[in-house]
């Protein structure tokens, strides 16, 4: 697919009270959407809203379709975590942790099983059989970011220190470290499930993979790593790796001496916010703080630069099918494209 030819129509735009902090797509393309403000949307033909916005600004942080459609979760600042069932957009489970804030949540890809943060710990939650199938504890930090293997035979818990790698068919074991020298903030599993990307708090990335037991490290980073992302296409086997730091966008290729080269693309007056591949093409997007959004084909060519939103970019995500995006901004505002 190409993309220096084709629009980009505005479909639909709705309006939040508060800054937008998630947004989830089905695989039917329903959207869903979280606000600061404590409020939850689901736009399928019409906007409605799940959850309302409170009194005390109670910021819903993390907000995850299960791999079926069938449910959406939706975790934050009151400590609960959230599960409507995505036919009739009812509440079937609020599970309450009292003051520890819900900062991430991701259902396995293949089974309904739903991982939380909850400080220190990690929950796996069997919404089929309403119970917890394990506590994982991460004990150096507060959990920083999670992420299923795309195969679903391994859960990545980063804090303070490293990520920590999980067997799901072994959960007793021991998991496999990969020790950084400052907290990791940020993972990323490439879409083969053969790299996983950590970026931590000084300024590195490290990846693993490949059949390494070592993770490479990508240094020269100006600023705090925002974003990582991985292409779904892969360049001689290997997918590419993009990530941002200020106003730079970094991309990542695997060269023939089992090393990583780093190319970098300039464009924007503010800072990058977010970063996303197409799900089926090397268009990469970005959008900064100021609201431009830009298009690069190939990953390299800037073939166009938008601005649909007031104010800044705070969220930006591809549907499944890649024929719709929704974008999301710092004062409330999501925009639906359609491609045509």
């Amino acid at each position: 697919m190409t993309f220096l030819s084709v629009k980009f129509l505005v479909e639909k735009r709705v309006q939040l009270e508060e800054y937008i902090t998630a947004l989830s797509w089905s695989k039917d393309d329903t959207l869903a959407i979280s606000s600061a403000g404590g409020e939850v949307m689901v736009i399928k033909d019409e906007p409605k809203l799940i959850l309302l916005g409170n009194a005390q600004q109670n910021s819903i942080h993390c907000l995850d379709f299960s791999p079926d459609g069938q449910f959406l979760a939706g975790g934050g600042q009151d400590g609960q975590v959230r599960i409507w069932d995505r036919s009739n957009l009812q509440l079937i489970d609020t599970l309450n942790w009292g003051k520890q804030w819900v900062e991430k949540l991701a259902w396995h890809p293949q089974e309904n099983y739903l991982a939380f943060s909850q400080g220190r710990y990690v929950q796996i939650w069997d919404v089929n059989s309403q119970e917890i199938i394990v506590t994982l504890l991460f004990e150096n930090s507060s959990v920083l970011d999670l992420a299923w293997n795309p195969n679903g035979q391994l859960l990545a818990i980063a804090g303070n220190g490293g990520v920590k790698i999980w067997d799901t068919q072994n959960w007793d074991d021991d998991p496999f470290f990969i020790e950084t020298n400052a907290a990791a903030l940020k993972i990323a599993w490439s879409p083969d499930g053969e790299y996983l990307a950590v970026s931590s708090l000084d300024k590195i990335i490290f990846l693993w993979g490949g059949g390494n037991l070592v993770p490479w490290q990508l240094s020269g980073f100006q600023g705090k790593i925002r974003n990582l992302t991985w292409s779904n296409i892969c360049l001689d086997d290997t997918p590419i790796l993009a990530t941002s730091t200020k106003k730079d966008i970094i991309l990542w290729e695997k060269n023939d001496q089992q090393g990583w080269n780093a190319s970098v693309l300039k464009s924007h007056n503010g800072i990058i916010k977010n970063l996303e591949f197409h799900p089926q093409s090397l268009l990469l997007l970005s959008g900064c703080s100021e609201g431009n959004l830009s298009f690069w084909e190939n990953a390299r060519t800037l073939t166009q630069n938008i601005k649909e939103i007031s104010g800044g970019f705070s969220k930006l995500l591809w549907n499944t099918s890649g024929y719709k995006l929704a974008i999301g901004s710092d004062r409330g505002e999501i925009v639906i494209f359609r491609v045509c």
